[in-house]
């Protein structure tokens, strides 16, 4: 099987998420990196022209950049055009503030230049809860700019929550009408998620409507969040598996670089891209990167029938959950994980929120 051979880790990854700054404009009550203000050693231009550099020549498909809000950088385009320029794929995430119709129309201008735009509601009422008051107007006006520019195919990006599944349905729409796509992707408890997690995951028998729902349309993205969710029967397309440090990894925006995109904690930092050797000496030679590809289910997992299926689980829900790293997925559908006790793990060495 494909996973069984990525499981030991590629040459590159396929993926590299780059949270490109900690700056943002907004404060959504789930973000995983705790953003809001910048940190002052961030990579800067040259630096972040560097990494592309490396990446280029280890031949990495596509970065996917995030934040914090990259709009926020001056010089986010030209590190982008550097990117395409050398054969690397980008796809942002924004919250649609600062994408004006000048903006849309150098995306749409730009080949391999992908962006989804992120909301977590079809109203404004749900949206805003989550993401903050006038979210949901910013989006869909940034969306009317990409349609204006002719940038056809951009995503919207929802993180499936108890309040948002029961309108995915009216997504799907949405996204039909724009001429766009659809990505859903799983809730983690990280960052400031750790204290909407309770708040915020989804019921037991909304995991179950999830998965039939993503069933019946496999048009909508998912990037590989809801593998957990195969132990109730088929499962859902993709590579089905826990790519971290294997397939993809991510560079936080002062260069540290974390085995996994969801879990920006000490614990799972393998290096710096400042370090001698950089990126590449990391993805090759880091015992972190080395451990987690040997690593195997065991305990419950090891002797549940559904393992092959849904590999354990999240990591990073596991960890940031209290759970161990080896054992069932807390939202593990066959009802061995537990998420009765959510443990207040830090993050990071310093959270970046506006009142922190």
């Amino acid at each position: 099987m494909l996973a069984d051979l990525l499981q030991q880790g590629l040459s590159s990854p396929i993926c590299l998420t780059w949270e490109l700054t900690y700056a943002c404009n907004l404060q959504c009550i789930h973000c995983l990196s705790a953003s809001g203000r910048r940190d002052p050693n961030e990579l800067n231009t040259a630096e972040c022209m560097d990494l592309i550099d490396e990446i280029a020549a280890m031949g990495v498909f596509y970065v996917n950049i995030g934040g914090g809000e990259p709009l926020l950088r001056h010089d986010f385009f030209v590190i982008v055009e550097h990117a395409v320029a050398n054969g690397v794929g980008v796809k942002f995430s924004t919250n649609g503030y600062l994408l004006g119709a000048e903006e849309a129309a150098r995306i749409a201008a730009t080949n391999y230049l992908d962006v989804q735009i992120s909301v977590d509601g079809i109203t404004e009422e749900v949206n805003d809860a989550t993401r903050g008051g006038g979210s949901f107007h910013r989006a869909l006006t940034a969306m009317e700019h990409l349609i204006d520019a002719g940038a056809e195919g951009f995503k919207i990006s929802v993180v499936a929550t108890r309040h948002n599944i029961p309108q995915l349905p009216e997504f799907l729409h949405m996204a039909s009408e724009m001429g766009a796509q659809l990505r859903v992707t799983r809730l983690r408890p990280s960052g400031r998620g750790v204290e909407s997690w309770h708040h915020l995951r989804p019921t037991q028998q909304q995991q179950r409507t999830l998965h039939q729902w993503l069933r019946d349309h496999p048009e909508v993205l998912t990037g590989d969040s809801f593998f957990h969710l195969s132990a109730l029967g088929e499962p859902l397309p993709g590579l089905g598996m826990c790519g971290a440090g294997r397939t993809v990894c991510l560079v936080d925006p002062i260069g540290d670089v974390y085995a996994c995109p969801f879990a920006i904690h000490e614990n799972f930092r393998a290096g710096s891209t400042k370090d001698p050797g950089g990126f590449s000496r990391i993805w090759s030679s880091s015992s972190l990167f080395a451990d987690i590809r040997e690593s195997e289910p065991v305990g419950t997992c090891a002797s549940c029938w559904a393992v092959d299926s849904c590999k354990g689980g999240c990591m990073a829900v596991k960890f940031f959950t209290g759970s161990p790293i080896d054992g069932p997925d807390p939202e593990c559908t066959l009802g061995h994980g537990s998420t009765e006790r959510l443990l207040q793990i830090p993050i990071m060495s310093s959270d970046h929120s506006w009142a922190t």
